[in-house]
C-alpha cells in the first residue's frame, strides 16, 4: 500500500486517541516512593506513537551542555500551532489532551486545578553525552508526564533517575516503549538523567498542563485554547 506524503502512518482520530489515553490513565499504578508518581502503560495508540516517531525533525546537535534544557533552548521542540498545521498527529493529540474529560480525568487523578491552564507539550531527542542534572519541576506546571518512545537494545536503561529529598539516587524509571511516569511537581519531585552512553536517540515526550501565568507562550500547543472541564 502507498500513502500520499505526509500521511504515514495514518493517525488514529482525537476521540480515539483520548479513550486510548484514558485508558492508560485509569489503570496506572501509584507508588508514594520516594514521592507520589503514577507508571503508565500502552499510553498512545500504536499508530501515534508511530507517526511521531517518523516525524521529520531531526535531533539537535547539542555538544557541551551544563545539565539543564535551558542550555539550548533555541534548539528545542515544542508541539507549537505551527506543527499542529503541518502534522496530523500533533493535531490530533494536542485535541485530544485538551478534550474536558481528559482534562477532568488528569484534575481528579492528580489533584490539580487544570480549569484555565494550558496544554505545554516538548518532543526530545536525547543523544550521545546528554545528561540532566537532578532537579525539581517548577510549580508553574501542574503535572509532569514523560512518555518514552525509546526503541533499540539498550533502550531500557534510558529511564529518568530518581533522587530522595537529599538528592541521593535511589532507582530509576523504566523507559520500556510507550510507558509513562507522571508526577505533580513538589518539593521533593527530585529527578534528572545520569550521563550514560546513548547508542541512537533517546526518544520521549514530556507533556504538562500549565499555569495561565505560565510566561513561554511559545511553547504552548494552542495558547489561545485554555483547558476547560466542560
Amino acid at each position: 500500500m502507498t500513502y500520499p506524503p505526509g500521511t504515514y502512518p495514518p493517525v488514529p482520530s482525537a476521540d480515539a486517541i483520548a479513550a486510548h489515553f484514558s485508558r492508560s490513565v485509569r489503570a496506572a499504578a501509584r507508588d508514594d516512593q520516594p514521592y507520589r508518581h503514577w507508571n503508565m502503560r500502552d499510553v498512545l495508540p500504536e499508530q501515534l506513537a508511530t507517526a511521531i516517531l517518523v516525524l521529520p525533525i531531526a535531533p539537535p546537535v547539542l555538544g557541551r551542555t551544563d545539565g539543564t534544557r535551558n542550555t539550548y533552548n533555541a534548539q528545542r521542540c515544542f508541539i507549537t500551532p505551527a506543527l499542529r498545521r503541518d502534522y496530523p498527529c500533533c493535531a490530533a493529540l494536542t485535541t485530544a489532551l485538551q478534550r474536558p474529560d481528559v482534562a477532568r480525568l488528569m484534575a481528579e487523578t492528580c489533584a490539580i486545578p487544570a480549569e484555565g491552564s494550558f496544554l505545554r507539550m516538548e518532543y526530545m531527542q536525547d543523544t550521545d553525552g546528554a545528561w540532566l542534572e537532578p532537579h525539581r519541576d517548577i510549580p508553574e506546571k501542574l503535572f509532569s508526564m514523560v512518555i518514552y518512545l525509546c526503541t533499540g537494545p539498550e533502550a531500557k536503561d534510558w529511564g529518568t533517575d530518581i533522587y530522595d529529598a537529599e538528592k541521593r539516587w535511589v532507582g530509576r524509571s523504566s523507559a520500556e516503549f510507550n510507558t509513562a511516569v507522571i508526577f505533580v511537581p513538589g518539593p521533593a519531585t527530585w529527578h534528572g538523567f545520569e550521563q550514560r552512553p546513548i547508542r541512537g536517540v533517546r526518544r520521549l515526550m514530556e507533556i504538562n498542563y500549565v499555569r495561565p501565568t505560565w510566561r513561554d507562550r511559545e511553547q504552548l500547543a494552542d495558547p489561545e485554547r485554555p483547558i476547560t472541564l466542560g
